[in-house]
């Protein structure tokens, strides 16, 4: 399940009689969004594997197909650690400006920008936010579309795309879901989604290793540099879920523990996403389309587990857009739920999703473009904001190399993802 990503601060209310805001990027996933309980270290290690694991998972042969699939690997467990570093430079950031008087508790990714940077630095995140979450939600279209057309309708219908007229089918749909003020009751819906998706890996993986068993194709390790800055946006965007890293560090019962959770996290599900890519790729070779169930043909338990998937974006569509409301409601009609501009967004999502022709593609021009910067430059610029002067210069170069490294990765990757979304138009 994508990953649960992210929004701005929500702000509490001291008036009793006031009801209690709605879920914003500081709203827990597995508990009271109002009062959340201190977490265990399972329920942490639960919480982040809900925060960074999502659709972007079934792109990941493909990718390997594209890169090579030691590339691949490699390019998987280098961004996994590089992920997990920047997490925790967010969280020793948040805990160096909370150790200042004068800056209050921050919550959120948000919070902490603005702590760091002033109101530029929460523009910023929020607009990294924005165009993340609705981008993860075009994703989501995408896969539903593709998916719906793939099993049941062919390729068009009267000379018009079918999975464009699924597109347009899941638009009244989400006006309804997305026109729902508080979204809490269908947090459960996240978790739901992630054992079906663990599910569907785990059925997609047997699969696999049954056709590798019969016969394995030929199949490459390594590509051309311009694939590997393709690759590495898929990679990024399948680890995003940096936003979720200091609600989750605040809830966690024993703090001293997180850090050692947060790796075993992150490990755990790097070879998960290395296992699943190789194993697509070793079992359908340079056949491996974008969405690996697509390479499943009709079968009844290939065309629950596709189904069940699609359903379970269906529902997650408006959990994810809720930090885009957050932000757009705050910053443009003071925090006040506005059901028109919830529909224009949605509207814009779909109109999005109708112009991309490749999941995979999207997902890596997505990735490169704002991923980047929300899990590598953003959190090494507030570090070395908060500590400026107090760091050794081993922690400021690499500080400065993560940073740049962030943006080459950004320009670069947009590049080559744009190029491919464009070469497949054509």
């Amino acid at each position: 399940m994508m990953h649960q990503e992210q929004a701005s601060a929500t702000s509490q209310s001291q008036a009793l009689d006031l009801p209690p805001p709605s879920p914003g990027e500081d709203t827990p996933f597995l508990g009271d969004a109002q009062n959340p309980p201190l977490s265990s270290q399972p329920r942490t290690f639960a919480n982040v594997f809900i925060a960074v694991v999502g659709a972007g998972v079934l792109g990941l042969p493909y990718c390997f197909k594209r890169t090579g699939w030691i590339m691949g690997v490699l390019m998987i467990f280098f961004v996994a650690d590089l992920a997990y570093h920047c997490m925790m430079l967010l969280v020793h950031t948040r805990r160096k400006l909370e150790s200042m008087s004068e800056i209050p508790k921050i919550t959120s990714f948000g919070d902490l920008g603005f702590a760091a940077c002033g109101p530029i630095g929460r523009t910023v995140v929020d607009l990294m936010v924005l165009l993340s979450q609705l981008g993860f939600c075009v994703s989501y279209l995408i896969f539903i579309a593709d998916t719906l057309a793939n099993l049941y309708l062919g390729s068009n219908i009267w000379g018009i795309s079918s999975a464009s007229l699924c597109i347009w089918g899941c638009f009244p749909f989400q006006l309804g879901l997305n026109s729902i003020k508080t979204l809490t009751h269908l947090a459960p819906l996240s978790i739901f989604a992630d054992v079906v998706d663990l599910g569907a890996m785990a059925i997609v993986m047997c699969e696999e290793l049954g056709i590798i068993v019969k016969k394995m194709p030929n199949v490459r390790a390594f590509a051309g540099p311009s694939m590997f800055f393709y690759g590495m946006g898929l990679a990024v965007y399948s680890f995003e879920g940096i936003g979720m890293v200091l609600p989750l560090e605040s809830e966690a019962k024993d703090k001293s523990k997180f850090r050692g959770i947060l790796a075993i996290s992150m490990a755990f599900i790097a070879l998960m996403y290395a296992g699943f890519g190789a194993l697509g790729y070793f079992a359908f070779g340079e056949d491996v389309k974008d969405i690996i169930t697509s390479n499943f043909g009709k079968g009844f338990i290939s065309s629950v587990v596709q189904l069940g998937l699609c359903i379970n974006l269906l529902f997650t569509f408006p959990l994810m857009m809720n930090p885009v409301y957050e932000i757009i409601e705050r910053r443009f009609h003071d925090g006040n739920y506005c059901i028109w501009s919830r529909w224009l967004l949605v509207l814009t999502v779909i109109l999005i999703a109708l112009m991309i022709p490749n999941f995979a593609d999207f997902l890596s021009l997505v990735g490169s473009s704002v991923c980047c910067g929300l899990s590598f430059v953003l959190p090494t610029v507030f570090h070395l904001i908060a500590f400026n002067g107090e760091i050794s210069r081993i922690e400021w170069n690499c500080d400065v190399g993560i940073a740049v490294l962030g943006v080459v990765l950004g320009i670069s990757g947009t590049w080559y993802a744009l190029a491919e979304i464009f070469m497949v138009k054509a």
